[in-house]
């Protein structure tokens, strides 16, 4: 076995010396180049060096980490992440689980307050809240009050849990998405283990756990089975992956968003093909970055298919940490990571890649993506004619477009009568007093949503730009359109209030609905009943655009058919439009009060003006202190909910939803060899781009759908 006190270092902190274990010195030591090595690969490296006890994690594991190449042999390790984060709807059986292992402790004769996570483990709820208000001050609200009815025995597990277990942490409802918690609070770069430091490195029941790769920190996604197992201590087994390098040159330009980088990116690595590789960004573009718009990227890494997308920790991340409340663990992290060999600099070597993909920035144009994979890029400047096209080719309608109609009915204006639309693709409906005419590409959903757009102040503060350019020019959204405004964290809309944007975007009903996933997630809740019926009876390919990361089919709602990924300051613009099919470039997007047509352009924030209002108003460390500091505590309605105390949990005989599960029943210390399974039956087998949104919707099911 490596002798790990042959690598023992140690560090001088402010708070006293440290150990750790040289990745630099041990790659030396076996005649490998750390500057060749792909950053992610280092993290890998140093994760199972001080993880090494010869029976889980051994030398075998880290010679094969240790002689990573860029064509590498596809053999496994055994990777033992230092903590673990859990999502409410895929961490409820987690804790069901323990909870049934407690039980089963208790009937053996042994104490059950040894069954613990053995892992720091943090759950979020985050994924519960659905927009049934919006448009009004109160949504928020009420749109809790629900979720606390909807979601009560669940809430009352988790409460239990929390007090329970040891290592296991939860954050309420209505305290921000899993995602920009990890990102803003939970992550630390470097953790501190019984005096030795460690890298952060982690699992998350969510696929989106990627996200933390911006930060630079190593993580994503599992399931729920490997998760428990490595929350009890054990290792998660994977392949060694190949690296993509994805080499970043320039700068954005102008009136591009890291929304539009994210999805060129998308486009790029799907067509590259990543799936079960690492991807890691370098180059010189990368320093042009900042740490939010790099967290937009990695968080889209189960879009483009690859396990991350990884950044290596550099000033920006230090920046970011500062800006963020965390000043106090800069010197350890930047102290650590320059000693390990990790810290990137323009200067530094650039490392070996199994591939690499180039990707100049200043040729970045604004895109949206849909109607139904986030890997569709369409150009802003061909999505009215695209649609057209979708419209045909994907759904088989011939009818006119809505902007075909707000023509016809402009023509029958003007000639001074009313309008007859007797087309079945054409509805004329009434809603809260309103006439409105709904066909295809009709916008009823307008969502600025989900963690990957939401934790960046580049984009949201340029929605509430966008919104108060469009107030004062007059412009109102559609009365059809169904508007909310799901931050990743109450720091946003704390920045939101302080810079005097969010009475902008109220004014255009973009009201904080809840601090949750919503419509990404597929909880964007019901359409109001005029407008479904009418969706219904004429069989419409109406539209949603959202800032989220997932437009999969019936993903969104189930009667919403084409979803359309875009920036939140799109998602403004379209909202103001009412319609997918409109060419920004030479349409209006409305008229101001003296009829004079007002363009996309007119209302656009400059990238200057952006900035401006970033350092004035966003990343300040004094937000991030005071909305953190309870972060652990809920709303009233949370603390003021009854749950089940003590050490092991009561069982409801009569719930439909949670129930002890029977895998302990009978259960013998001594397990009995292992036999052939027979007569197992595939049950799902699915074509391409079949999702979890097609079989076991995440939203609403449909009385009519299977």
């Amino acid at each position: 076995m490596v002798g790990l006190k042959d690598f023992a270092r140690k560090l001088k902190t402010k708070d006293g010396e440290l150990t750790y274990y040289s990745v630099p010195d041990f790659l030396s030591s076996v005649g490998v180049n750390p500057d060749r090595l792909p950053y992610s690969i280092r993290v890998l490296v140093e994760n199972v060096l001080h993880s090494l006890d010869g029976f889980l994690v051994t030398d075998e594991h880290l010679n094969i980490v240790s002689s990573w190449r860029p064509q590498t042999e596809r053999k496994e390790i055994a990777y033992m992440p230092a903590r673990i984060v859990l999502q409410d709807f895929t961490g409820v059986p987690v804790v069901v689980d323990i909870a049934a292992m407690r039980d089963a402790m208790k009937a053996l004769g042994g104490d059950p307050r040894r069954i613990n996570p053995i892992k720091q483990s943090d759950l979020i709820v985050d994924h519960s809240v659905q927009v049934d208000y919006f448009g009004t001050l109160y949504a928020y609200i009420y749109n809790v009050r629900l979720e606390m009815e909807r979601n009560r025995e669940r809430y009352q597990l988790l409460k239990w849990g929390q007090q329970a277990f040891s290592n296991f942490r939860v954050v309420p409802p209505g305290k921000g998405i899993i995602h920009q918690v990890n990102l803003e609070y939970l992550g630390r770069v470097v953790m501190v283990k019984d005096g030795v430091a460690i890298y952060d490195t982690l699992i998350g029941t969510d696929s989106h756990t990627t996200m933390i790769n911006g930060l630079g920190i190593l993580g994503w996604g599992v399931g729920g089975i490997e998760a428990e197992a490595v929350m009890l201590g054990q290792p998660y087994y994977m392949l060694l992956p190949e690296v993509i390098g994805v080499r970043l040159i320039g700068e954005l330009p102008e009136g591009a968003t890291a929304t539009d980088l994210v999805l060129t990116i998308t486009e790029a690595l799907r067509k590259k093909g990543v799936v079960g590789k690492f991807v890691e960004y370098f180059g010189p573009g990368l320093a042009n970055l900042s740490l939010p718009d790099r967290a937009t990227l990695a968080n889209m890494a189960p879009e483009y298919g690859s396990t991350v997308g990884y950044f290596p920790v550099d000033e920006n991340t230090l920046a970011y940490l500062r800006g963020t409340g965390r000043e106090s663990v800069v010197p350890l992290v930047e102290a650590y990571v320059k000693e390990q060999g990790m810290f990137w600099s323009p200067e530094a070597p650039e490392p070996e890649y199994t591939d690499v993909v180039e990707i100049d920035l200043s040729k970045i144009e604004p895109s949206i993506a849909g109607p139904k994979r986030p890997q569709d890029r369409i150009p802003l400047r061909e999505a009215k004619e695209r649609f057209r096209i979708i419209l045909k080719e994907e759904f088989h309608k011939e009818g006119p477009t809505a902007d075909e109609v707000i023509r016809q009915l402009e023509e029958f204006e003007s000639e001074g009568g009313g309008h007859v639309l007797t087309e079945k693709d054409v509805a004329v409906v009434v809603y809260e007093g309103e006439e409105f005419v709904l066909t295809h590409g009709s916008v009823v959903i307008a969502a600025i949503t989900s963690c990957t757009n939401t934790s960046n102040p580049s984009v949201m503060i340029g929605a509430g730009l966008l919104a108060k350019n469009a107030v004062e020019y007059g412009l109102q959204t559609k009365p059809y359109v169904k508007t909310s405004l799901a931050p990743g964290s109450a720091v946003v809309t704390d920045y939101l209030t302080q810079s005097g944007l969010m009475p902008y975007l109220e004014a255009l009903r973009f009201h904080l609905v809840g601090y949750g996933c919503t419509t990404c997630i597929g909880n964007a809740g019901p359409l109001p009943e005029p407008i479904e019926r009418a969706i219904r009876e004429h069989d419409l390919v109406v539209a949603s655009v959202l800032s989220g990361n997932r437009n999969f089919e019936a993903r969104i709602h189930p009667l919403v058919k084409a979803n359309f990924l875009a920036s939140p300051m799109l998602v403004v613009a379209y909202a103001i439009a009412g319609r997918i099919d409109i060419d920004f470039e030479k349409e209006p997007l409305g008229y101001d009060p003296n009829g004079k047509p007002v363009y996309l352009r007119d209302i656009w924030p400059s990238q200057e003006e952006i900035r401006d209002y970033i350092n004035r108003y966003a990343l300040k460390p004094e937000l991030f202190k005071k909305k953190y500091a309870d972060i652990f505590r809920g709303t009233e309605e949370w603390e003021k909910l009854d749950a089940p105390t003590g050490v092991l949990y009561k069982w409801d005989p009569n719930s439909t939803y949670i129930q002890r599960p029977p895998y302990f029943d009978d259960f013998k210390l001594e397990p009995e060899p292992p036999k052939d399974i027979i007569g197992a039956y595939v049950l799902v087998r699915g074509g391409d781009t079949v999702t979890t949104d097609h079989i076991s919707p995440a939203g609403p099911i449909a009385p009519d759908r299977p």
